[in-house]
């Protein structure tokens, strides 16, 4: 399992004013995809797949809020995330959005940890 932290997430009660923001305070790239009703955030280069070229660097993601993803979420990287929802579960921690496809690209999931903490979890599509 790689663990890495991959992605964020803004949620964002005015989207559209947050986009502004986040472009004119960082200088971030903000492309709207209104078909997932998502606004994917670069914050970095990136290759041609959206990935950074610098090392450690990572981008994210910004949508409207709602529960149960009210306030900025890491999102880390799994190698299996059935089975790291189970090892959530195993540890204390509990499941508050089950695996999800993202187009043909992953699957996302979300957990919450043993202190309350909403935290995202990616496995790319292989």
């Amino acid at each position: 399992m790689s663990g890495r932290v991959s992605h964020f997430e803004i949620p964002a009660d005015d989207v559209e004013r947050a986009q502004g923001f986040y472009r004119d305070a960082f200088g971030w790239l903000i492309n709207p995809m209104p078909e997932m009703d998502y606004t994917i955030v670069s914050t970095t280069k990136s290759d041609e797949m959206g990935r950074p070229l610098e090392p450690g660097a990572i981008n994210g993601g910004m949508m409207r809020r709602q529960e149960p993803l009210r306030h900025p979420v890491i999102t880390v990287e799994v190698d299996d995330i059935d089975e790291a929802l189970g090892q959530v579960g195993r540890l204390g921690g509990k499941t508050v959005i089950g695996r999800q496809a993202v187009g043909d690209m992953g699957f996302t999931a979300y957990i919450q940890d043993t202190e309350g903490n909403v935290i995202g979890l990616w496995q790319t599509a292989s």
